[in-house]
């Protein structure tokens, strides 16, 4: 089976808030929510590729911190090695290129939307890195 390399930002907010993205029609698991993010590309390291890929699909520009968690996750016919980096918005305007919607969610409100598979296992690492900024109640 397939093996791919998957980065995702926590994008969190001053507030306590992380950036979560609606997958779109076109996109394998569309309407699942999940961490903003992508594939990692052949000579890229983790960080460059998820900088690049929030400008890609969102049009934001991310300062990429520390490493939270990595989650493995087989799907029917691929493997996802997915790591999730918290990440501080420092510029950009919100643009969906391949996501049908976007919603702030602060750490009580993560239960609120049906999150892709591979994303679930890193949800209380997020939980925490939200808990850490701001209130992360609002």
């Amino acid at each position: 089976m397939r093996e791919i390399q998957v980065v995702a930002a926590a994008i969190i907010d001053e507030d306590g808030r992380v950036l979560a993205a609606q997958r779109g029609p076109g996109m394998s698991h569309a309407g699942l929510w999940e961490l903003p993010g992508g594939k990692i590309e052949p000579g890229e390291s983790p960080e460059a590729a998820l900088a690049r890929e929030i400008r890609e699909e969102l049009g934001l520009a991310v300062a990429v911190g520390a490493h939270l968690d990595t989650n493995r996750h087989a799907y029917p016919h691929i493997v996802v090695h997915l790591a999730a980096y918290r990440c501080t918005l420092v510029g950009g305007s919100m643009v969906l290129a391949e996501h049908s919607a976007v919603r702030w969610l602060a750490a009580g409100q993560l239960g609120a939307v049906t999150w892709a598979a591979a994303d679930v296992p890193l949800l209380e690492a997020v939980r925490a890195a939200c808990l850490t900024t701001g209130s992360g109640r609002s």
